[in-house]
């Protein structure tokens, strides 16, 4: 049986939707701007989805895909601008590279296992966004990005930049952030940014070979090997600077 998992919020449209079937948990960004940025409003819904979901251990598996024409474009860098222009000190700023800091914890750190569900353009944010999640299936026509240097800003959003050289190596991060080169989804296969390449028409069935046996696995066996696979991969990143990465956009931002 398939049901909503959030209400709408009565201020504004939900900027994520979500729907569980069973153990699962599809959420999918913009269901009704399908614009593929990931603004305050996205990260909003999605924290707090997050955060329910410490609630919900009937949610065992979180499959992440979007509505849009693409994944996801990258954040929303008007959001940023327009938060230094309305308090100079960068204090604003800070708060909302924050939040993105706190939703990429939370996605990594939910007893639930994490599917990415790619599609077309996956850029800067939500290449990090995807990043988080434990596995990430992608179409063969999907392009990926980080274009931040580019951008004239560090590779800051969410304090990905640990958690990618964690999954495809530091040569290879270093190598895409400088030149911030567009790459096809065989190079991402290559690197390990994807598990699964295959034809968007197949793209679901091959996320649902993945959540069929999860389903049928114990919850806490799963839990604890998420626990342990992130234990050994933070060993990897002792030298992480996640926690500065707000005010690295922020100096960035108001230098530029």
């Amino acid at each position: 049986m398939t049901h909503h998992i959030l209400p709408p919020p009565a201020f504004r449209p939900l900027a994520v939707a979500a729907e569980q079937d069973g153990p699962v948990l599809r959420v999918r960004l913009n269901p009704a701007r399908q614009d593929d940025v990931l603004d305050a409003a996205v990260l909003d819904d999605l924290i707090a989805l997050l955060d329910g979901l410490h609630e919900r251990p009937d949610v065992r598996i979180l499959v992440l895909s979007s509505m849009g024409e693409d994944f996801c474009t990258g954040a929303d860098r008007t959001e940023y601008l327009d938060a230094l222009a309305a308090d100079s000190t960068g204090a604003a700023l800070r708060r909302a590279a924050d939040k993105a800091h706190r939703l990429c914890q939370s996605l990594e750190n939910t007893h639930a296992v994490t599917i990415a569900r790619l599609h077309g353009k996956v850029i800067g944010a939500g290449l990090a966004l995807a990043a988080f999640c434990d596995l990430r299936a992608g179409a063969d026509t999907c392009r990926f990005r980080m274009p931040e240097v580019g951008l004239g800003l560090p590779p800051a959003w969410g304090g990905a930049i640990g958690r990618l050289i964690s999954e495809a190596g530091v040569a290879h991060i270093r190598e895409l952030a400088l030149t911030c080169d567009l790459f096809d989804a065989p190079t991402a296969h290559r690197l390990g940014l994807l598990h699964k390449m295959v034809p968007l028409d197949q793209l679901d069935r091959a996320v649902d070979a993945w959540t069929r046996p999860l389903a049928r696995r114990s919850p806490e066996t799963l839990v604890l090997t998420k626990r342990m696979l992130a234990g050994y991969a933070r060993a990897d990143r002792t030298s992480d600077t996640s926690l500065l990465d707000a005010h690295l956009l922020s100096a960035a931002l108001r230098s530029s």
